[in-house]
């Protein structure tokens, strides 16, 4: 069953498309990897999705409903959230404290920032759990600015969780990894795949490779290319537009 579909979605800038009529069904409880060389049109699809962009034409629905034209806000209510390349996280605060933000506006209590602990055990809670789940509760005291690159995509991901979303999109989520981080992030969104449906776009093909059931290839703005791994990585089309020509 389809989680997430688009039909015919567009996006143009000017005179250059961007996103061109894309039709693409997002099936619920799998990993899926949207790959293609820069400029294929990845991060223009997510911000589409969620509402950062409107498109020129075409529809979005989400669990059969039509999102399109929803802002921001409520597209994440509706359970769809995303990391970003960029990681936007606030150095000077703590593990605990940047989570505890995201959970804090969650639950209703965006008034109350500087509410004491006592007063919000069910933020407490829930700040508490997404932080263990990440394998960060060790380091929850620690000042954002210590951590390592690494430890940084996993928090800013743990911050996407506490909107509790059905549906997570990961944008790069390897960037700027080292080879072993690369490894444990591999794993960690292996995991998180377990009880979430995501959509990763990524340029690391040993890691994409590894880690989806489906695998979306664009370029130029169009899907080029689905289905399960083994099914892309023999395409030729993909080998010529994205793999290089190597089989």
């Amino acid at each position: 069953m389809a989680i997430l579909t688009t039909k015919e979605l567009t996006k143009r800038f000017g005179g250059l498309t961007a996103v061109n009529k894309v039709s693409l069904d997002i099936l619920e409880g799998h990993l899926t990897s949207i790959i293609g060389p820069n400029g294929a049109g990845k991060t223009t699809f997510f911000n589409l999705i969620t509402g950062l962009y409107k498109p020129t034409s075409g529809r979005i629905f989400f669990n059969k409903e039509d999102i399109t034209d929803l802002p921001v806000h409520r597209i994440i209510k509706k359970g769809i959230s995303r990391s970003f390349q960029v990681l936007n996280l606030f150095d000077e605060l703590t593990i605990f404290e940047n989570v505890w933000i995201g959970a804090q506006a969650e639950q209703g209590h965006g008034k109350e920032l500087f509410s004491t602990t006592e007063s919000l055990e069910g933020v407490k809670k829930r700040t508490t759990e997404i932080i263990a789940r990440m394998g960060l509760f060790e380091k929850a005291d620690t000042p954002v600015k210590y951590l390592s690159h690494g430890d940084r995509r996993i928090l800013e991901i743990a911050i996407s969780l506490t909107s509790n979303p059905t549906l997570l999109l990961l944008d790069e989520p390897m960037s700027g990894l080292a080879s072993e981080e690369r490894e444990k992030m591999s794993h960690f969104i292996k995991e998180l795949s377990k009880d979430l449906t995501i959509v990763v776009v990524e340029h690391d093909m040993d890691v994409v490779f590894s880690i989806s059931d489906y695998i979306v290839v664009m370029h130029q703005g169009k899907v080029i290319a689905k289905g399960k791994p083994e099914e892309v990585r023999q395409n030729e089309q993909v080998q010529e537009a994205y793999l290089g020509g190597v089989r």
